[in-house]
């Protein structure tokens, strides 16, 4: 038919090659989203259980994350932290983060209470209204490492904080952490807004990475057939 199909063998191996990494890839990236669909589901099944109690000796996080949780004990106000860049319908402010000493326990848990927005001067700390004594706080378990857009490389600015470490939090107290982060739910009248949003699932992102590297190992052969089928009568001097 006036063509002929002769590639070289280096362009086989390459083409082969290229092909089987990029369809690794994307069969990699609908495992992720399989997975994430997993965590996703799990979430939406513990929102719908009660609270369980958070006991007093030390935990793992994967053992109640996106679990509700009920915690007695007592809020050591001095350790309150204001963690940075966080905004709410376009407003600036701050998430207000204080340990709680857990009942008839040593160890204690950090509580994002909520955010509170920064006011015009932000060399003044906006006031947090805060129950003294025993209090009971139910909440969401998320992970205790949180970073944020950080303008400065400064992490710590008294209690003003970019990023929030568990480490750099318990070396800095001194007081012996649950390595969990509790999201407070309660509805009391402190003047924190507690505007949680739903984690989704983030399988879609994945999905369509994956489109893409299916899209390039089709790309590749298609490429590799064009550049080795040639005229036959072009030859023909």
């Amino acid at each position: 038919m006036g063509y002929r199909f002769k590639p070289r063998l280096w362009s086989i191996v390459l083409t082969i090659l290229f092909v089987i990494i990029f369809v690794a890839l994307g069969r990699w990236q609908l495992s992720r989203a399989d997975e994430r669909n997993t965590q996703h589901e799990q979430l939406e099944k513990y929102s719908k259980q009660p609270a369980v109690t958070l006991p007093g000796t030390l935990v793992k996080l994967v053992d109640y994350q996106y679990r509700d949780v009920e915690i007695r004990g007592e809020y050591l106000i001095d350790h309150t932290i204001f963690l940075d860049n966080k905004t709410y319908q376009g407003r600036a402010g701050y998430h207000v983060i204080s340990p709680l000493k857990i009942a008839n326990s040593p160890l204690h848990v950090v509580i994002n209470r909520g955010w509170v927005a920064t006011g015009n001067d932000r060399s003044v700390l906006p006031p947090i209204t805060t129950d003294s004594g025993e209090v009971i706080i139910t909440g969401t378990v998320i992970s205790p490492e949180i970073r944020t857009f950080e303008i400065s490389n400064t992490i710590v600015q008294g209690p003003v904080w970019n990023t929030f470490s568990l480490d750099k939090y318990q070396e800095i107290t001194g007081l012996k952490m649950q390595p969990i982060m509790v999201l407070q739910k309660d509805l009391i009248e402190d003047g924190l807004v507690r505007a949680w949003e739903k984690p989704e699932s983030g399988a879609s992102k994945n999905i369509g990475y994956a489109i893409q590297w299916f899209s390039l190992a089709v790309t590749t052969f298609v490429i590799f057939i064009v550049l080795n089928v040639k005229r036959t009568n072009s030859e023909i001097k």
